[in-house]
């Protein structure tokens, strides 16, 4: 062999090289957990969880409560009785919290007529159950169990699951407990039309796909408190079972990143068809679904958001309404001709259109916005002493929640009665705000201004000029 040729082969093991092989070998392994992660083996993972749930609640005899956002994919809508909003990060270990914002008091007559309840949840794989199940529900039970029933001191312990929250931290979210009920008194909540809707103390349980054999309450009215049973969809997948194949622990969590569009809603009436579909074929029909969808009754319903009063309302859409029915109408983030397919129906003198955008820059814009809504409504209660208004954005969450929250503290009473010239005479702060936006919440419990919307209604509020 020519000396030539030597002087090309390699002379030590570190200067051998594959870069071909090496590159193949991590793109096909990128490409294995994009298709383990795809969305079919997202849906027929929550389907087979969604039927663990169902089978749960059955045998209890218990109403299947959906935790939003990844517990409503767990909850077929034929067998949910309600949605909650329990956030995990309110559980996460330090950043124990009962929110101020997500009160949940429109789980307490479904608890009172059923005699307790089961709410759905799940987590994504490394954990046995999410933490909004193992803390933040627990956290609630215990507050509401203090505000309500004083007298009986068994609904003050704090109720944790076993192996799952450990002597330490059982023992640190306890101290902080009475904090939580203060905060909770500061809300000036009515509790005694709340003392109604709930005639037991609250107790939570937990079961999860591997604990079914735990011994679990079932409904009856001889036992001293109502069931909260907190029922974690999908069993924990360690990637090693033959059973975890195609399976996706908690498929249901942060949807926005591969459900293109689907909602848990459009997936229940369609679960047939997209799970007869070839894997290859899911994304285009989820497109397909998603458009037929996109302008159907569930996304335009209108809200009332002040207890019984049929004062205020906001809705998603404004198209959603029969604009013509109300005195003022307040479009917060949508131009005036997509909000209806009949824009002369919107008459201006009784419309103001904001136009803040979506989203955060929506809620950065809203801050030099807002001074252009106490004119509006004055100029309405002028003209209509008691008038119906109509706030609306996109979401029907977030921006119109934010400009209903400003008409509220400027323009309402303690007593919920309207005060026609906006002079109110409570001093505006940040907690008088939290009370009010306790009233829409209470009202409208999906509602959820976002923290920029919130920062806005704040500034303008507290820095605005007194008159």
């Amino acid at each position: 062999m020519p000396s030539s040729a030597h002087e090309a082969l390699p002379t030590s093991f570190s200067s051998l090289q594959f870069p071909i092989a090496s590159q193949s070998l991590s793109h096909t392994t990128r490409l294995l957990h994009q298709s383990s992660q795809s969305a079919y083996n997202r849906l027929a993972s929550i389907s087979q969880d969604a039927t663990f749930v169902t089978q749960v609640g059955s045998s209890l005899g218990l109403p299947i409560i959906a935790n939003e956002r990844c517990g409503g994919w767990y909850v077929p809508p034929g067998s949910r009785a309600g949605s909650a909003y329990f956030k995990s990060t309110d559980g996460h270990f330090g950043e124990w919290a009962f929110s101020k914002r997500r009160l949940n008091l429109q789980l307490l007559e479904i608890i009172d007529k059923n005699q307790g309840c089961l709410i759905a949840d799940s987590t994504r794989r490394g954990k046995s159950m999410p933490d909004a199940l193992a803390k933040t529900v627990p956290i609630w039970c215990v507050v509401l169990n203090r505000l309500l029933f004083e007298d009986d001191k068994a609904g003050y312990e704090l109720h944790v699951p076993n192996g799952v929250v450990g002597p330490s931290e059982r023992i640190q979210i306890s101290a902080m407990l009475g904090g939580f009920v203060s905060d909770a008194k500061a809300l000036q909540l009515d509790i005694a039309s709340l003392r109604i809707k709930l005639s037991k103390p609250l107790r939570p349980f937990w079961v999860t796909p591997e604990t079914i054999d735990f011994e679990l309450p079932t409904r009856s009215s001889s036992l001293e408190f109502y069931p909260v049973v907190c029922c974690t969809a999908s069993r924990r997948a360690t990637g090693t079972e033959e059973l975890d194949v195609g399976y996706i622990q908690g498929a249901g969590d942060d949807s926005e990143s591969w459900s293109h569009g689907l909602t848990s809603a459009v997936f229940w009436k369609h679960e047939r068809q997209l799970l007869s579909a070839t894997p290859e074929d899911i994304a285009g029909l989820v497109q397909e679904l998603v458009l037929l969808e996109k302008h159907k009754d569930e996304d335009k319903k209108i809200h009332s958001i002040l207890g019984q009063s049929e004062r205020l309302y906001v809705a998603r859409l404004v198209a959603a309404a029969r604009v013509e029915n109300y005195d003022g109408v307040v479009i917060c983030d949508e131009k005036p001709e997509e909000t209806t397919n009949e824009p002369e129906r919107l008459n201006h003198r009784n419309s103001l259109s904001l136009n803040c955008g979506p989203g955060k820059l929506g809620s950065r814009a809203l801050r030099a916005e807002l001074s252009r809504v106490p004119p509006f409504i004055l100029a309405i209660t002028s003209r209509t002493p008691s008038p119906k208004l109509l706030f609306s954005c996109a979401t029907g969450t977030d921006l119109s929640v934010g400009v209903a929250l400003v008409v509220l503290c400027l323009f309402f009473n303690d007593d919920h009665t309207l005060v026609p010239d906006g002079t109110t005479s409570a001093a505006i702060d940040k907690s008088f705000i939290r009370r009010r936006l306790a009233w829409i919440t209470s009202a409208k419990p999906d509602a959820n201004p976002s923290r920029s919307t919130l920062q806005a209604v704040n500034s303008f509020l507290i820095e605005r000029p007194v008159p």
